[in-house]
């Protein structure tokens, strides 16, 4: 298996986020990973996820 690409980042951050990564794809991820792109896609997931709280609890105040 080659390096893993940006959507298999993603869907890994995702499912690791939520708690149902599978153990198989969470060595796969160790295995053919970038360190690099993860935390990357991390971060970018984080912010992107407080963004949108912020914004459905603006709506919901006003």
């Amino acid at each position: 298996m080659s390096k893993l690409k940006l959507l298999q980042v993603f869907k890994s951050v995702l499912a690791a986020g939520i708690g149902i990564q599978s153990n198989k794809n969470r060595k796969a991820d160790f295995e053919h990973g970038s360190l690099t792109s993860f935390i990357i896609v991390g971060l970018l997931t984080t912010i992107a996820f407080i963004l949108i709280i912020s914004l459905v609890v603006s709506t919901v105040i006003s």
